[in-house]
């Protein structure tokens, strides 16, 4: 691969900075030790400036190019872990116990530190790379939090990429397509109430349980049945639970929990409004009551279509190969808050056969960090360009 000599010459460094991350998990917000490793860093490159703080825990450094600074391009790094007990028997395994870094993001703020060397050292492009390091990806919508706090305007950010990795992808290679990439997540809660009683006398209750049974038979039928056959959608029951433990008592209250998953808005209010009323005819026709606690959660991650291609072709410059059309996920990621309030595009970049994300024998392949920087540096070189 095309890897600019000075990425082959720092990825010793780089891979030491990624495994010292992953003995370090941190979660959520909660992040000193892993702001403090990441803003010392910035600052000793030469960064012209580092912000912290910037929605709540994340940081935000600038470089200037040799060309001036009119133009705004930034890259974004997600820094949080999972609670999670790592079962990898690697000699930087994580050293807090139940928390690791199970989803890569410990390389993926390597990389993104990798490329901030590079950069302040060559500075060979014209305007400000701006660097994002995100807290709380994982369920924390730390990217809203972020965006919230002004991170489009107060650096006047007019594209932003990331990336992220992918096991079971050839290692080093990359995969993007135009439009949606990853889906939206929203979750909910049922609570349904009947009428408790002894469960030889069924005719005096109301089966809290038969109606969670015909209720959750119902809701699957609202992607085969509401949902265009050519949309994606998902929706799951993934939880239920009862007021009673006894095998003779028909419970009072059954609850029920689970997640709908779509990769366009319509298909995602469809969802909503179709799972209100499901719940609404089953409580009618059985005489309970059911009440739905529905939560958004993060949106549609959507490449716009001219920086989706700009983001292929900087990897093709990388691998010199041409970059392969990702298939979209049903997985979802808060990068989507960036992508909401400004252009920009997602990759994904081969992590080789490992184990899969968030599983706890799970591990970020240090062969792919030089493709990593090398495309972030790319990107900043070949968009604003001396």
């Amino acid at each position: 691969m095309p890897i600019p000599a000075r990425i082959a010459e720092l990825t010793p460094q780089i891979t030491d900075w990624r495994r010292a991350l992953h003995r370090m998990p941190e979660l959520g917000y909660d992040l000193p030790q892993t702001t403090a490793f990441v803003a010392d860093r910035l600052r000793a490159m030469g960064c012209d400036s580092v912000t912290m703080g910037v929605g709540r825990a994340g940081i935000v450094a600038e470089i200037i190019g040799r060309g001036g600074a009119n133009h705004a391009i930034a890259l974004r790094a997600d820094m949080d872990a999972l609670p999670i007990t790592e079962a990898t028997g690697t000699p930087y395994a994580s050293q807090t116990s139940g928390q690791m870094h199970a989803c890569g993001h410990d390389g993926h703020t390597a990389m993104l530190l990798g490329a901030a060397q590079y950069l302040c050292e060559t500075r060979a492009f014209s305007g400000r790379a701006v660097l994002v390091f995100q807290p709380a990806e994982e369920g924390g919508a730390g990217g809203l939090a972020m965006v919230e706090d002004g991170l489009i305007t107060r650096f006047g950010i007019s594209e932003i990429y990331a990336l992220h990795n992918m096991p079971g992808q050839a290692a080093g290679t990359f995969a993007i397509t135009s439009g949606p990439m990853m889906a939206s997540a929203d979750f909910f809660d049922i609570t349904i109430t009947g009428r408790g009683g002894h469960a030889a006398m069924p005719q005096d209750a109301i089966d809290a349980v038969l109606v969670a049974a015909h209720l959750i038979t119902a809701l699957q039928s609202i992607t085969s049945r509401n949902i265009d056959p050519l949309d994606a959608a998902v929706l799951s029951v993934c939880m239920m639970d009862t007021d009673s433990r006894a095998p003779n008592v028909l419970p009072q209250e059954v609850r029920l929990s689970g997640t709908a998953r779509a990769l366009s808005a319509p298909v995602r209010d469809t969802l909503e409004a179709r799972l209100r009323a499901v719940c609404d005819g089953v409580a009618a026709t059985f005489g309970a009551q059911i009440a739905v606690d529905y939560q958004r959660g993060y949106p549609v991650t959507v490449n716009t279509p001219d920086q989706a291609g700009f983001a292929g072709t900087a990897a093709q410059v990388v691998t010199g190969q041409p970059t392969a059309e990702a298939a979209p996920m049903m997985g979802a990621e808060d990068f989507s808050y960036m992508l909401n309030a400004s252009a920009g595009a997602y990759m994904f970049l081969g992590n080789g056969p490992s184990a899969m994300l968030h599983h706890p024998a799970y591990d970020f392949n240090d062969a792919i960090i030089p493709a990593g920087v090398a495309w972030f540096a790319a990107l900043i070189e070949r968009r604003m360009p001396l």
